[in-house]
């Protein structure tokens, strides 16, 4: 796989203090949160955490790139929403991977339609281009 050049139209800068029990801010202040392991990881579950900071973005470039399709497929997705479920685990390497799930309700077109539009959006979106080849990623229409 070569490795994808861009022009630079914007870059996001966040700065994490102790890691995944800790805090993030971005550098203009509009995100400042704490962030804490979830239970299940053992952790206080108290804050956020950077699974569910990657499922936010995911599921917002996603509908973004499902915007920039329909737009060219001359869909209505108006009422459309995207979910992204972002899972970590133990990778048989004994590191840790992610996997996501994406699922789309779009209620204004047919079901196949709807499989046709978030295949073509899973070409367009950065955060898809940026995992493919590396996470398993699923994706489904509600």
């Amino acid at each position: 796989m070569t490795i994808q050049d861009i022009t630079v139209a914007y870059t996001a800068v966040a700065t994490a203090e102790n890691g995944r029990d800790g805090r993030v801010a971005s550098d203009d202040g509009k995100l400042d949160v704490v962030v804490n392991p979830p239970k299940e990881m053992g952790g206080s579950g108290a804050g956020t955490n950077p699974e569910q900071l990657f499922a936010a973005g995911y599921s917002a470039c996603f509908q973004g790139a499902l915007g920039v399709v329909a737009r060219q497929e001359k869909a209505d997705i108006s009422g459309s929403t995207v979910t992204a479920a972002v899972s970590i685990g133990k990778t048989e390497a004994g590191g840790f991977g992610l996997e996501v799930a994406i699922t789309a309700t779009i209620p204004n077109v047919d079901r196949a339609t709807a499989q046709a539009l978030i295949e073509k959006a899973h070409q367009v979106c950065p955060y898809s281009n940026a995992t493919r080849g590396n996470i398993k990623v699923e994706l489904a229409v509600a």
